[in-house]
């Protein structure tokens, strides 16, 4: 029997034997920034600390990875943020500490006399009480959680919360790496009489027209899916922020991600024998229920920083012919949602954004993966030749970390992935505004 998009996907992914639920995790099935490179935790330990500094560095800094997977990126930064106190310094990719007015991401030479000691890391900070009062590290005062449907992977450590819902009173920074994507939405073709909800067969995936859509999803597609006919304007736009030159344009849409690049949907209409398919020259994916979860999420943070990762496209440069497609084994395949596979279509991050702002009532910054990694540090910049000379060991060191660095950055892969930064009582920090 056919049902709605939405339906088929919440029960494909999120139902008691959904996609991701079962099995290893979405780590076996497609690649993403947290499973390409360390780079990718170093920069958001960045990040990390400077909200705790935004904060004030309050007693408890929460950290929370929403659509966390197994965990693997908390994995990573308690890893980091231990070594980083042990050390008293900032880590490199290879978890080394670095050294100052570098990168960040590149690590020290061993020996080097800019590399931070236990020791150093012992004497107390210039805006520490003369008392001889320590402020506790970042290490005693983070707190980790990690938020999944699937049940708590056997092997995580405890300091890693693991919960089914987001946490409400958050002070500190809400991650979403490639979670927008997987929140389950309506499809709708443009036809004749308007916009109808296309409905699909969760066994074969096959589709057929449905109703019309629902006054909400009419005024959502209205303000921000603009039909064949339509000519979309941000000309007083309220909802349009002042850095939407900042924004990715139609070709960089994050297919580095092992996800397909905007328009180049693969789904189960286009296979032959599919005579009820619905045929239109123009497809949407209606994003509000994305809207209404980061919503959500933004509204869970008492003071602190919301960030979303995810590919995505803006209102001027939709898709005609969507996104909705598959992942199984690291290959894209027809999005069935039978529960066998990833089922993901592109976000619309200009629709998220504006509904993050309404609750977080700050400004947001929106921006491509490669320009805020670089704001983080992480430049992907090639070592001088003249180090190969001088430190032949440091050099191939540093050339391994600038090529982790390259992938996350390239702006044909990762690198074109959005960045929505959205905070909640604190100012946008350098790390935070371009």
């Amino acid at each position: 029997m056919s049902i709605l998009w939405r339906d088929a996907m919440s029960r494909a992914l999120y139902g008691p034997d959904g996609f991701f639920v079962n099995g290893a995790g979405p780590a076996d099935h497609f690649r993403t920034s947290v499973h390409a490179s360390p780079a990718f935790a170093t920069a958001l330990l960045r990040l990390v600390r400077e909200v705790d500094t935004a904060l004030g560095h309050p007693d408890r800094l929460d950290v929370v990875d929403v659509g966390a997977g197994r965990g693997e990126l908390l994995q990573s930064l308690l890893g980091l943020v231990a070594f980083g106190d042990a050390v008293g310094g900032a880590v490199g990719v290879s978890g080394e500490p670095t050294r100052s007015g570098r990168s960040g991401l590149i690590p020290p030479r061993a020996g080097s006399p800019e590399t931070l000691t236990p020791t150093a890391a012992a004497r107390r900070s210039p805006d520490e009480p003369s008392s001889g009062t320590v402020r506790p590290t970042l290490a005693d005062r983070i707190r980790f959680t990690a938020v999944e449907y699937a049940h708590r992977p056997q092997n995580l450590p405890q300091e890693i919360n693991w919960t089914a819902e987001i946490p409400a009173e958050i002070t500190g920074l809400l991650i979403a790496t490639e979670w927008l994507d997987n929140v389950p939405l309506d499809v709708a073709v443009h036809t004749e009489d308007g916009w109808r909800y296309v409905l699909v067969d969760p066994e074969s995936g096959v589709e057929t027209l449905g109703e019309p859509v629902s006054p909400a999803d009419l005024d959502w597609l209205t303000n921000w899916w603009p039909g064949p006919t339509s000519q979309p304007s941000t000309d007083g736009d309220p909802s349009t922020p002042a850095t939407w030159a900042d924004a990715t344009s139609q070709g960089e849409s994050g297919f580095g991600a092992a996800r397909p690049a905007q328009g180049s949907s693969l789904t189960a209409r286009s296979r032959p024998g599919c005579p009820e398919t619905p045929h239109s020259d123009h497809r949407a994916e209606i994003g509000r229920p994305r809207d209404e979860a980061w919503a959500t999420a933004v509204g869970k943070i008492s003071r602190g920083l919301a960030v979303a990762v995810d590919y995505g496209h803006l209102r001027d440069a939709r898709p005609v012919d969507g996104t909705l497609t598959g992942y199984r084994s690291g290959r894209q395949v027809p999005p069935v949602p039978d529960g066998s596979s990833d089922v993901t279509a592109h976000v619309a991050m200009d629709s998220v954004a504006s509904a993050g702002a309404a609750v977080g009532r700050c400004a947001y910054s929106l921006v491509l993966q490669r320009e805020a990694l670089r704001a983080l540090g992480a430049d992907g910049g090639r070592p001088s030749l003249s180090l190969a000379g001088t430190d032949p060991v440091g050099y191939v060191r540093a050339l391994a970390a600038a090529s982790a660095v390259a992938e996350l950055t390239d702006p044909a892969g990762l690198g074109g992935h959005l960045w929505l930064r959205q905070p909640v009582g604190i100012p946008l920090g350098p790390a935070v505004a371009r």
